[in-house]
């Protein structure tokens, strides 16, 4: 998983311009959840969840709060809470 997730980010460096190179693969699961579904197509969403399974996406989506959960997008964060949703647990 590790090699899958780290091949990700590789493949979507765009997403991540902000963070140096020596950083990339070190980013948290909520920094990488929360910039996928922000600023990536429905396909990257679908490659992320195969890599990090539904229910660890759901767990870290929700986890979200305060400041984090304001970071998403008012629509990806209605969308995605229904997405989600049969996978929190």
């Amino acid at each position: 998983m590790i090699k899958e997730r780290e091949h990700f980010i590789d493949s979507h460096r765009d997403m991540f311009w902000y963070t140096p190179d020596a950083a990339k693969h070190d980013i948290s699961d909520d920094l990488l959840v929360e910039t996928t579904l922000n600023y990536g197509t429905l396909e990257d969403y679908r490659e992320l969840r195969d890599i990090m399974t539904p229910q660890k996406l759901a767990r870290v989506f929700f986890s979200a709060s305060g400041r984090k959960a304001g970071n998403y997008y008012p629509e990806i964060r209605s969308f995605f809470s229904l997405v989600l949703k049969p996978y929190a647990s």
